[in-house]
């Protein structure tokens, strides 16, 4: 077995779990998930035989669910929770899920919600805890953002680490994407390196879809959900006017799944661009040419442009930093529209052209039905891991099953459209556009 995907424990487990369910297979009763229950990544045939071939084990992620057995005694547990980086679809319905599932399967009574990110831990900033019931957390999963709020930005992890051990905290939930759970990691590694018994639960938050070994965020199906109505009406605007053309900037900083599954949803989309595929603009192959064509046959084009598409326009900005430590990227939806502008006014084609930049709708808007319902899923079984002992991990789903994942594989790098997979092979069958739009050299 892998040894970089074995999730970390606290220790072993020897209090008997509160939940009344089964371990006898067979009886109508959910069972217990055992320590050795696994899911394959690679659920190819032919890959498992070459594995077995070679004498290796198969790589897999530790299946997640509720256990026997339990490390924390739940009535001297005391758990915190932090939402941190950009607002996302589902937020509140997540921290309502722990909430619930600690209070009512637990009988965790001392709950604590953390203001502002990890800013709230830094004594300094003077935040004021939330003591979370289920009472208080009751109609939250019907707004959007987060009743916590949410920050940006490293915090010290030392001060981190000291106040959860003042207030002792025995479970950290850390609801978030990339930075987010980079932060956990270290938060893991101070704990560990202090010797200190405390949870660190890592729950993926990002509407990009980016996080490594996990097939869905919570927030994602929401977020295109949404840009694909936005779509549809950009598709009007450019119908309504001759030789009409529609851009939609849509969120996706390294990853085009925002773009990719809202075009796929939006059958109207006639270009996908995104930030895993290089194109030119000028050229017989270029972007602009093939635009130019389709705008000569139709007389209207609808555009959606993932926002960190096209960076390698931009060499000079590449050492500008965000709060977060990411790349500050330039508007290439922005810088897109104005090429087009400039081009197809020079030879002579009048247009009208739209452009729309709907990022901040979409990352804010209440979560739907599926989405509701996979956050309760992420929190259940985040809960029913962190209650036995297990660390430094973050919850995920592969396969259709959920899983336990250590944080260091899924922050390693982020996931990205596999442009010679299904995914990308629809988009360029729904839109009709090129296989590639780069000059030969």
């Amino acid at each position: 077995m892998n040894k970089d995907f074995i999730v970390p424990t606290l220790g072993k487990c020897t209090i008997k779990s509160p939940i009344q369910i089964s371990t006898v297979k067979g009886d109508g009763i959910f069972d217990f998930i055992q320590d050795d229950e696994r899911v394959l990544y690679d659920t190819s045939v032919n890959q498992v035989k070459e594995d077995i071939a070679k004498g290796l084990d198969p790589l897999s992620f530790e299946k997640a669910g509720p256990k026997e057995f339990i490390y924390f005694e739940p009535a001297k547990t005391k758990v915190a929770i932090v939402t941190c980086g950009g607002l996302c679809p589902g937020l509140n319905n997540v921290i309502r899920s722990v909430v619930n599932h600690m209070w009512s399967r637990y009988q965790v009574r001392r709950i604590y919600g953390i203001q502002y990110g990890y800013a709230g831990f830094v004594p300094e900033n003077n935040l004021p805890y939330i003591e979370l019931t289920p009472d208080i957390v009751d109609d939250i999963h019907k707004d959007g953002g987060s009743m916590l709020g949410s920050s940006r930005g490293n915090q010290p992890v030392d001060i981190i680490v000291d106040t959860l051990e003042r207030l002792s905290i025995n479970i950290l939930f850390a609801i978030g994407g990339d930075g987010t759970l980079r932060g956990a990691q270290a938060i893991y590694e101070e704990i560990k390196r202090r010797d200190l018994k405390i949870s660190i639960a890592g729950i993926p938050k990002t509407i990009d879809n980016d996080i490594n070994f996990i097939e869905r965020s919570f927030g994602f199906e929401t977020s295109f959900s949404i840009a694909m109505n936005i779509l549809t009406d950009a598709h009007y605007e450019a119908k309504g006017a001759y030789n009409g053309i529609a851009i939609v900037k849509l969120m996706g900083r390294d990853s085009g799944f925002i773009a990719a599954n809202a075009a796929l949803a939006s059958p109207d989309v006639n270009y996908v661009i995104i930030p895993e595929m290089d194109f030119d603009l000028d050229g017989p192959n270029g972007f602009l040419t093939v635009l130019r064509n389709r705008l000569e046959r139709k007389h209207h084009v609808l555009i959606a442009v993932a926002e960190g598409a096209g960076q390698f326009f931009f060499e000079h900005s590449k050492n500008i930093k965000d709060a977060s430590g990411n790349t500050a990227y330039e508007d290439i939806g922005l810088y897109i529209r104005d090429k087009i502008h400039e081009y197809l006014t020079g030879v002579g084609i009048p247009h009208s052209l739209k452009y729309i930049d709907p990022s901040y709708i979409l990352r804010s808007s209440p979560a739907n039905a599926n989405d509701s319902k996979f956050c309760f899923q992420l929190a259940q079984n985040a809960v029913h891991a962190a209650m036995a002992g297990r660390t430094g991990f973050v919850v995920g789903c592969w396969k259709n099953s959920f899983t336990l994942l250590p944080i260091a594989q899924a922050t390693k790098e982020r996931k990205k459209v596999n442009l010679e997979d299904d995914l990308w092979w629809s988009v360029l069958e729904a839109t009709g556009q090129p296989h590639s739009m780069k000059n030969s050299k």
